[in-house]
């Protein structure tokens, strides 16, 4: 055992007596209902049995006795596995005592720095009317729409709507789209697209080729080379709305343009104060972490490592990527996050260790409307719900997350908070 670790190993022993109990009765057992040829059923001597079952005698016998005898010595030394302990060193023999040893990881015991008063400092970024001319111009932007072009052939900053056929070079399947918006000129358009369609008219064809790099973002086209035919169906300007009231209502349910400039500050607003709360809790539990030094269960920090991982993969997911078509070093993006696991798990055994002190439980209304949110979105009762989050396990982790919040909110509470604001400079 290392004092540097949460690792323990405890090398126990179970009396001979106790062992011979629970081997005879074990083998008396198997006795009664054991088929053994030249005897009738319960009939067979018990040394034949020892001898012919001794196997399955030994399995029973650890599988009986160990258990508790690794239970009472955890409630004898207080200790708080955060691991099913393995048994290992096994040494029995029939007459003698049972000798193994049982290694496992508990949760660290170490004392809790002050963590009442702390000073903290946030930068934050002040919304300003900049800010929300930005946000109303990222709404035009979006709610923008694609008006013809006549009389004039294809120039920077128009949208060519193309009947593509790309036929790969040495053979195989073609490549056909009816509609497809190429914006000439474009960054992210390829060079041969700009270069053979700037001047094209409405009813032109261009032929062309392309050599795709290795590493283009479609891993079906990556390095691979196609020949392009290319009809100009239409050309199209991408034309914005009017910045006046209408615009407004139709983008908002705001009545005119000043409610929609007054509505998106407000949100502005919200937005920061909710950036605030976070970097406020981000510096509080690197305070503690900091204050607090022991060591942590590598168990824990796997399960973290795991977890972090799980959340890059559903994050790359959502953007409508699979992931097993990115070229990402998955082992390599796990191992990297161990530093951070470590700091994760520190922070959730201090907030534990805090809630305790203060008394500080979840916050059972908080979790029932998180329950019935999630009856909803399955479409069962809340009774259901909860039924279902019990028997995976889920429950104990929203109460354990809730408790952790509600911690989070009385050291904020308790804290001396700096908000300054960020400069324009460095906005």
């Amino acid at each position: 055992m290392t004092e540097a670790t949460c690792r323990r190993e405890l090398e126990l022993e179970i009396p001979a007596e106790e062992v011979q109990k629970a081997s005879d009765k074990i083998a008396r057992d198997i006795a009664k209902i054991a088929r053994v040829p030249g005897f009738r059923p319960g009939k067979a001597p018990v040394t034949l049995i020892r001898r012919r079952f001794a196997d399955d005698i030994r399995s029973e016998l650890l599988q009986q006795l160990v258990p508790g005898r690794i239970e009472e010595a955890l409630t004898k030394d207080k200790l708080v596995p955060v691991t099913q302990p393995q048994v290992d060193k096994v040494d029995y023999s029939e007459g003698t005592p049972l000798k193994f040893r049982a290694s496992f990881e508990v949760l660290p015991e170490f004392e809790l720095a002050p963590y009442n008063d702390l000073d903290v400092e946030v930068v934050a970024p002040e919304v300003n009317d900049e800010d929300v001319e930005k946000t109303i111009g990222e709404m035009r932007e979006s709610a923008a729409t694609f008006v013809p072009v006549e009389g004039r052939a294809i120039q920077d900053g128009d949208y060519a709507q193309l009947k593509l056929v790309g036929v790969p070079q040495g053979g195989g399947e073609p490549l056909r789209a009816e509609n497809v918006m190429c914006r000439i000129g474009a960054e992210e358009t390829l060079d041969a697209f700009n270069e053979n369609l700037r001047g094209a008219k409405t009813g032109d064809q261009r032929t062309f080729d392309i050599s795709y790099p290795a590493d283009y973002g479609d891993p079906k086209l990556a390095g691979k080379s196609y020949g392009y035919v290319a009809d100009v169906t239409a050309i199209k300007e991408r034309k914005l709305p009017e910045l006046n009231d209408e615009f407004a209502k139709d983008v908002s349910e705001s009545k005119n343009l000043a409610d929609l400039r007054t509505d998106i500050r407000k949100r502005l607003q919200e937005g920061r104060d909710h950036r605030i709360l976070e970097l406020t809790n981000e510096k509080l539990l690197a305070k503690v972490v900091a204050a607090n030094e022991f060591p942590v269960p590598e168990a824990l920090v796997e399960q973290q490592m795991d977890a972090r991982l799980e959340r890059a993969v559903r994050s790359i997911a959502s953007r409508g990527v699979d992931p097993r078509s990115v070229k990402v070093d998955w082992a390599g993006l796990r191992a990297r996050q161990r530093d951070r696991a470590v700091e994760d798990v520190k922070a959730e055994l201090i907030l534990d260790r805090i809630a305790t002190a203060e008394k500080i439980e979840a916050d059972e209304e908080t979790l029932e409307k998180e329950i019935a949110a999630i009856a909803e979105r399955g479409g069962e009762s809340a009774t259901a719900a909860r039924a279902r989050l019990t028997k995976q396990g889920v429950l104990d982790r929203m109460k354990s997350k809730l408790r952790s919040d509600k911690t989070l909110d009385w050291l904020r509470q308790h804290a001396r908070v700096k908000v300054s604001v960020k400069s324009e400079e460095s906005k």
